[in-house]
């Protein structure tokens, strides 16, 4: 199987999210507001670009979020766990990365639905070199408990 250098790589940090994927998602929830995407992969009709700074912005309704990958979405899920305390509700897909601490300090406090296999981002030939997860904050999320060892 060959393996996309670019997803080895820092070459980019945006992963587009597979459209039958976001779809199922958008059929239980209906998006109002896609929280960081640019022109090119937003999956809805409003959407906070990199220009506008989604992390500067108050974040309400149903809010779909496939954050940056890179070192800043610690920020980006502690923005969608705090948007949830004012009323939002967030949908995020991210990295499993359960050994991370913005992934105990938030997503614990949300509902987790790991994914099955592995996701091919955007028009990527291969899938992904990590597993994923989608984690919903809002006042009506399963809560999942940790359990420490």
């Amino acid at each position: 199987m060959a393996i996309n250098k670019g997803m080895m790589t820092s070459n980019t940090d945006m992963w587009a999210t597979p459209q039958d994927f976001f779809d199922k998602l958008n059929k239980e929830f209906n998006f109002q507001l896609d929280v960081c995407a640019v022109s090119e992969n937003a999956k809805c009709d409003k959407y906070f670009s990199p220009e506008v700074d989604g992390l500067n912005q108050e974040w309400e309704g149903v809010c779909w979020m496939n954050p940056p990958y890179g070192r800043a979405i610690g920020k980006w899920v502690k923005k969608a766990y705090e948007s949830s305390l004012n009323g939002a509700t967030v949908v995020g897909l991210l990295p499993s990365r359960t050994d991370t601490k913005w992934w105990h300090e938030y997503c614990m406090k949300g509902e987790v639905r790991f994914v099955k296999g592995r996701l091919k981002f955007g028009d990527g030939k291969s899938p992904a070199p990590f597993p994923s997860a989608v984690v919903i904050f809002s006042k009506n999320a399963k809560r999942n408990a940790l359990i420490a060892m």
